[in-house]
């Protein structure tokens, strides 16, 4: 089965009200005005990345397909926008047949992007586009900084697999989502089932500290826990003293024990200590997973360490201190009227403090250097160079209303791993710096 088929598993009869109210307010106007049905460009783009950060992550381009899809103001919706008189009968009665009919592009989920990168572009008339705004940013700035965070951490596992455990850290959708970012990101597995069900990816988890505690000793936890899941399972040793439950894990299970989970202390000294321990005992092939509020910066300071395998949780579910990707949405080209042959022309807002925009519908390509390393990311209006037209990065997400990009999660994964491999080797260093690559802008025939 498709889980992109897969319905939601909550009852979220409508995203329509995922936005906020001046999305609708601008609608009326606009409608009252004559301008709602003026051909209109939207991009989504970010002026800069966090702090420190190399490079971004496209993620969530899969939910806003299902996002917009689903943009539907049924009846409960409008008797809510009425009773609060948000908007008058004509838009009330406007808003009961929308159906989203432009066209979307975007980078494919999964790439690499850097500031000014068009992310997506939504493109149809001003009163359709507008009231995808809201909708379209909560999910890319969440996802993103989730997969950002999520790709830093797995640069610095060198291989070694991450397991996302964040769910009691945030909020239970969001949890979901964040999921979904972390194993796009490079994780291997989540323990949220819900995320398992809707996006099937590998769930795992065996105990937690309640279920020695609710034992009268630890080994009669041990015990109980090797008879109900198997030798194979993964004992949490740190409950008392380490190297008791260490031996007393290895006694229960025997050499064929299949992990010890370390959540707190020095886990660079006790994970060799553990190793030694294990390796003495003849369980030499028993794995250690290390737990306990890792990041990027942790997980990097382990890398020596006989570590097999981390879980990760409250510094991925909230960007590793940046929750948000700061994207934009703004209009950068319109219609002169509503007439379906009047040009396009270039908007764009201008103000002070580093917020300004570049108008006209953009293209964009990354320029590579001799051995194939990108080295530009190359943003423009007009003609694409005839030396980037191969190394375009927008594909066609929605056309006239239908989606015709709906892919795999394991296919956008795989994506993301060859974009990073892409980049410099400076993209994964974890010590402050600047893009790895600049932006490079190229101004043709703005409005076309």
């Amino acid at each position: 089965m498709d889980v992109a088929d897969l319905g939601l598993p909550v009852d979220v009869p409508s995203t329509a009200l995922f936005t906020d109210q001046y999305e609708l307010t601008m609608l009326q106007a606009a409608l009252k005005a004559g301008t709602a049905e003026r051909h209109s460009v939207f991009e989504v783009f970010t002026r800069r990345l966090p702090d420190g950060r190399r490079y971004g992550v496209v993620a969530g381009t899969g939910r806003v397909l299902d996002a917009v899809e689903n943009f539907r103001f049924d009846a409960d919706v409008l008797r809510f926008l009425g009773e609060r008189n948000i908007v008058d009968a004509q838009t009330l009665d406007w808003l009961g047949s929308y159906r989203f009919s432009g066209d979307i592009w975007g980078y494919p989920e999964g790439e690499v992007y850097f500031p000014g990168s068009p992310i997506m572009r939504v493109e149809g008339s001003f009163a359709e586009c507008v009231l995808l705004e809201t909708v379209i940013l909560s999910i890319l700035n969440h996802d993103s900084a989730i997969a950002a965070a999520a790709s830093r951490m797995a640069s610095a596992a060198g291989g070694r697999p991450l397991i996302e455990m964040g769910a009691r850290r945030t909020h239970e959708l969001a949890a979901v989502a964040a999921s979904r970012a972390a194993y796009l990101g490079g994780f291997a597995s989540t323990s949220d089932l819900a995320a398992g069900f809707r996006y099937n990816i590998p769930t795992v988890g065996t105990s937690a500290h309640a279920f020695t505690l609710l034992h009268d000793h630890e080994r009669d936890a041990f015990r109980a826990q090797v008879n109900s899941l198997g030798r194979g399972t993964t004992l949490l040793v740190d409950t008392y003293d380490v190297a008791e439950a260490v031996r007393t894990a290895v006694e229960v299970a025997g050499p064929e024990l299949g992990a010890v989970r370390i959540d707190s202390g020095d886990l660079l000294l006790v994970a060799h200590r553990v190793r030694q321990q294990l390796d003495e005992l003849g369980a030499r092939d028993t794995k250690i997973i290390v737990t306990s509020d890792l990041d990027e910066y942790a997980i990097a300071s382990l890398a020596a360490a006989p570590v097999d395998a981390y879980g990760v949780g409250t510094q991925l579910v909230t960007g590793s201190g940046h929750p948000t990707a700061s994207m934009v949405y703004k209009l950068v080209a319109r219609a002169e009227s509503a007439d379906v042959k009047a040009p396009l022309v270039p908007v764009a807002k201008k103000s002070s403090g580093g917020k300004t925009s570049i108008g006209g519908r953009k293209w964009a390509a990354r320029r590579l250097d001799a051995d194939g390393i990108a080295e530009t990311e190359v943003v423009g209006t007009g003609a694409v160079p005839a030396d980037l037209v191969d190394r375009q990065l927008l594909v066609e997400l929605v056309k006239s209303g239908d989606v015709v990009a709906r892919e795999p999660l394991d296919v956008v994964r795989d994506r993301h791993t060859a974009a990073r491999d892409g980049l410099p080797l400076s993209a994964t260093q974890l010590s402050r710096g600047e893009p790895v690559i600049p932006t490079e802008y190229v101004h043709g025939r703005s409005g076309s």
